[in-house]
């Protein structure tokens, strides 16, 4: 190394983004994800006695993928090469494979590759490298936030351990920027800023798991903001809120506003109301709520307030809840907007929440009493001689397949549990018992 690339490797390190510059040095430093890291876990104690095997790190954008493989670069005996699927191409691993080779023959000194964003290598890069990591030539970490079993080559991933890292909490989040607000060898500390509690949990919030994006945002907030009177720069929840270009929504999701706005939610649904239902599920979605917990509450909705006065409601909250999770945001905004108001357009009814509401008084109001003997199971050596299952009528036997017999036990013959209302389907539901029973429903329960 000359003294201009000296100069360069200095000069990077210093002018880095604050996120790169307080990546964690050692397993100590590192925050969250104890599930594959914690002092009793298999990478934790791999990395900790060198002797680590080729592993993939998968998770979203910001939850310490290559801070890990950084981590185990300052702690491994082995040299450690850095590549970026983005942009390294086959003559560049052709060159770290060479030199892998001549430092294990020369100094019997492993080489560990990390590749950045490996699901960008093409299927022929991946497949190069396949020899190499098989024979040990190298260890390869790739890192990736896409699903790995989808984007990277099998033959690769059998090799491979899969680590899956998981978005960083709040708490995570809020330690790592109190962390970088007061460390002076490497965080902001050196400008004397102050960082305030609702900032920090709005930074945390808002950054959705993202350390790097809240970092970054305090970055920019300390670098920007002019000091106060007494010399500091006080980064507050209106400085914290412009520096992340978002708006501050009141929504705390553990007080009083989360339930508020999701009781608002869910009764401007059961309402009929889908501009009230979109609006309040628009706030949801900015303030960060997770979208998992929106769908459920949708497809209780289809369930309790529409029921089968369309019976394809909860058909299409449980699709949503499906789809939500599987695309992820931003398009999980249309999924949701397409249920909340399939569920606030359609015709509602709680006959069926009712009807199960009473049932369950019945069952523990009452001595439970037996099933009539002629709908016992009687699919045994044995049933006949007790009787079981006989004088049973076959409905499909009859006209309009129904027959009138005794299905309730002994004493509850007189309960009606389940009384159709007329909306939507469940008209129809009246009209098609009435035409095989011949008999009127009560008037709809409120």
């Amino acid at each position: 190394m000359d003294i201009f690339e000296y100069m360069r490797e200095q000069n990077k390190e210093q002018d880095a983004p604050l996120a790169s510059r307080m990546r964690p040095r050692t397993l100590d430093e590192v925050v969250g994800q104890q599930h594959i890291v914690g002092k009793d876990k298999l990478l934790y104690r791999a990395i900790t006695a060198d002797k680590l095997q080729s592993v993939i790190f998968y998770g979203p954008p910001g939850t310490g993928k290559t801070t890990l493989a950084k981590v185990i670069a300052n702690t491994t005996s082995a040299n450690f090469t850095q590549l970026n699927a983005t942009v390294a191409g086959k003559k560049d691993m052709e060159a770290v494979i060479q030199k892998a080779k001549d430092d294990a023959g020369m100094y019997g000194k492993k080489t560990i590759l990390f590749i950045d964003e490996i699901h960008r290598f093409n299927k022929g890069q991946q497949d190069y490298l396949l020899p190499f990591v098989e024979d040990g030539t190298v260890v390869l970490i790739g890192a990736t936030t896409e699903n790995p079993y989808f984007e990277v080559n099998g033959a690769l991933l059998s090799r491979s351990i899969i680590f899956e890292l998981k978005s960083l909490d709040k708490q995570d989040i809020a330690t790592l920027l109190m962390r970088a607000i007061s460390d002076e060898e490497r965080g902001m500390g050196v400008y004397h800023a102050t960082l305030t509690k609702e900032a920090c949990d709005f930074l945390a919030d808002i950054c959705n798991g993202d350390a790097r994006a809240a970092l970054n945002a305090l970055e920019l907030g300390v670098l920007t903001t002019p000091r106060a009177e007494d010399g500091t720069i006080p980064i507050t929840l209106e400085v914290a809120s412009e520096c992340i270009q978002k708006r501050v929504v009141k929504y705390d999701k553990n007080g009083d506003n989360h339930y508020d706005t999701i009781s608002a939610f869910i009764k401007s649904m059961r309402g009929s109301d889908p501009d009230a239902a979109t609006y309040y599920l628009a706030k949801m979605l900015y303030a960060g709520e997770d979208i998992r917990f929106i769908a459920r509450r949708i497809m209780i909705c289809a369930a309790e307030d529409v029921g089968l006065a369309d019976p394809m409601a909860l058909n299409v909250a449980v699709s949503a809840c499906l789809a939500v999770e599987r695309v992820g945001m931003p398009e999980a905004q249309i999924i949701l907007s397409e249920a909340v108001n399939a569920v606030a357009t359609a015709p509602k009814s709680n006959a069926c929440c009712n009807a199960i509401f009473q049932a369950m008084d019945c069952v523990k109001n009452h001595t439970t009493a037996p099933v009539p003997v002629h709908l016992m199971d009687h699919h045994y050596a044995g049933a006949d001689k007790l009787a079981h299952g006989i004088g049973y009528q076959y409905a499909h036997d009859y006209p309009n397949h129904y027959v009138n017999q005794q299905y309730l036990p002994d004493g509850l013959t007189e309960e009606t549990f389940y009384v159709p209302s007329e909306q939507g389907h469940e008209k129809a539901i009246r009209e098609h018992f009435f035409r095989i029973k011949g008999r009127e429903y009560p008037k709809e329960q409120q």
